[in-house]
């Protein structure tokens, strides 16, 4: 079930009738600021009770060709701030990436300051195609009222937010599903992409799911060996997935995770080979065609 390592992917990804892959969660970043981040990575012992090492600790070009050959056509170079004034400048930075970088569309990010949502209106005049929200790094509360206004220009906008609002793998000030359903609730429109599916909550991350038309869950972590232990799948987790296949997209959080890409395919492959009612049209839809269609790729 799936590629058995990297080498693999791209040879298994044509056996499914595909172009590539379309990844809707990755990161890139500044320099000075990836590097602030793998420091933290280094310290997950102490901020996790587990060690994280990195599995593609490269060079950008490195990480970028380390794409390429997994036959990743397709990806979305996602960017956060931790505190005030940051996200602007990091939204004009993935633009400029995404310029430079064949097959990254540009993203852009926000924080609950004044001024946010005219930087994020000017973020999607300039093409931004994807959103990245992360309530727990930059601890602030979703339903801030600074946040209403770009909220609604997201819903407005069709352009999916990938917003990391659950409790894993660690509890926030302010994360929670049910948090973020307050958001929901006054944006009913917004295209949101629960990241890691809302872990450790994936059955209340599928309730927002079915009742709100336009909420996706990503693939990001959930059923690896690494987040199995700390955040484990309920059983039935690919029969839940039946009804809501179309509404599964392909994320890794490459090159930050602590093991090779193609475990997390071989997740994701498992969960359609253990429900018959999945197969291979679930895996072409989670692996290409519907983060395309998130993106506007296909016509």
């Amino acid at each position: 079930m799936g590629p058995a390592d990297d080498a693999q992917v791209r040879g298994w990804v044509a056996g499914l009738g595909l172009p590539g892959l379309v990844d809707l969660h990755t990161h890139f970043l500044p320099e000075r600021v990836l590097r602030k981040v793998w420091a933290f990575f280094d310290q997950a012992g102490r901020h996790y009770g587990t060690e994280w090492p990195i599995f593609y600790r490269h060079a950008e070009r490195t990480r970028i060709q380390v794409l390429r050959d997994l036959g990743v056509t397709t990806f979305a170079p996602l960017v956060y701030p931790h505190k005030p004034g940051m996200a602007a400048w990091l939204s004009g930075w993935a633009r400029e990436f995404a310029a430079r970088t064949p097959g990254a569309v540009p993203t852009a990010t926000l924080y609950p300051e004044p001024g946010v949502a005219d930087y994020l209106a000017e973020a999607l005049r300039a093409g931004a195609r994807v959103v990245k929200v992360h309530v727990q790094v930059g601890a602030f509360d979703p339903r801030a009222p600074e946040l209403d206004a770009a909220w609604g220009l997201l819903a407005e906008a069709g352009v999916p937010v990938v917003v990391h609002c659950g409790d894993g793998p660690r509890r926030g000030k302010h994360t929670g599903l049910d948090v973020f359903e307050a958001v929901l609730r006054a944006h009913p429109r917004l295209v949101a992409v629960l990241a890691h599916a809302g872990m450790p909550d994936y059955p209340g991350a599928l309730e927002l799911v079915e009742r709100y038309p336009r909420v996706h869950v990503d693939t990001t972590m959930v059923g690896v060996g690494f987040a199995e232990r700390f955040a484990p799948l309920p059983a039935d987790w690919p029969s839940r997935l039946v009804e809501h296949g179309d509404r599964v997209v392909l994320g890794t959080d490459f090159p930050n995770i602590p093991y090779s890409y193609a475990e997390q395919l071989r997740a994701i492959a498992g969960w359609a080979a253990t429900d018959e009612r999945l197969g291979d049209p679930f895996l072409r839809a989670v692996l290409h065609d519907t983060p395309s269609d998130l993106l506007k790729l296909r016509a």
